[in-house]
């Protein structure tokens, strides 16, 4: 079966639409890990997802508030950020906030990372988009935003049948 006839099976419904979507999500997902762990051996896909947001934040981010932000659990997000310190990306800190709290603050290797090695690749990036118009770039942002509230939704219904 190739991807043409999954795409004509998929399309006979919108239930079978919900099916290939929800599949399309966690394969798409697989395969951009693959091809940037293959093409930045530095650091994995989700190091560099820790990464970002920590180099974007204005603040310095507790392990359960970048786990809120990345989908993973705060243990998720210890083992990410052992292994950036290791690397020299990172160091670990005491919250300015909560004592009880651990946030992530990035060294000057982030910023040297990004200048110089990740430039290359976000150049590479720009293919994964050029099959799209800018109108679709806008229309699949605004669906990809809207599927955060999708998530959202599923997370407090599973935890009010947990009640």
């Amino acid at each position: 079966m190739n991807l043409d006839e999954l795409i004509q099976k998929y399309s006979s419904s919108t239930e079978n639409q919900r099916k290939a979507i929800f599949s399309t999500l966690f394969i798409a997902g697989n395969k951009l890990q693959t091809l940037f762990d293959n093409h930045i051996p530095e650091v994995s896909l989700k190091q560099f997802m820790l990464l970002s947001i920590v180099r974007q934040s204005k603040e310095q981010l507790t392990f359960t508030q970048l786990g809120n932000l990345l989908g993973c659990s705060r243990q998720n997000i210890k083992k990410l950020a052992d292994v950036l310190m290791k690397k020299g990306f990172v160091t670990i800190q005491q919250s300015p906030h909560d004592i009880r709290a651990m946030c992530i603050c990035p060294t000057e290797k982030v910023n040297d990372f990004y200048v110089n090695d990740f430039s290359g690749y976000q150049e590479k990036l720009k293919y994964l988009f050029e099959v799209y118009t800018d109108k679709e770039i806008e229309t699949l942002f605004i669906l990809l935003s809207k599927l955060y509230a999708g998530i959202e939704n599923l997370d407090r219904r599973a935890t009010n049948e947990k009640k």
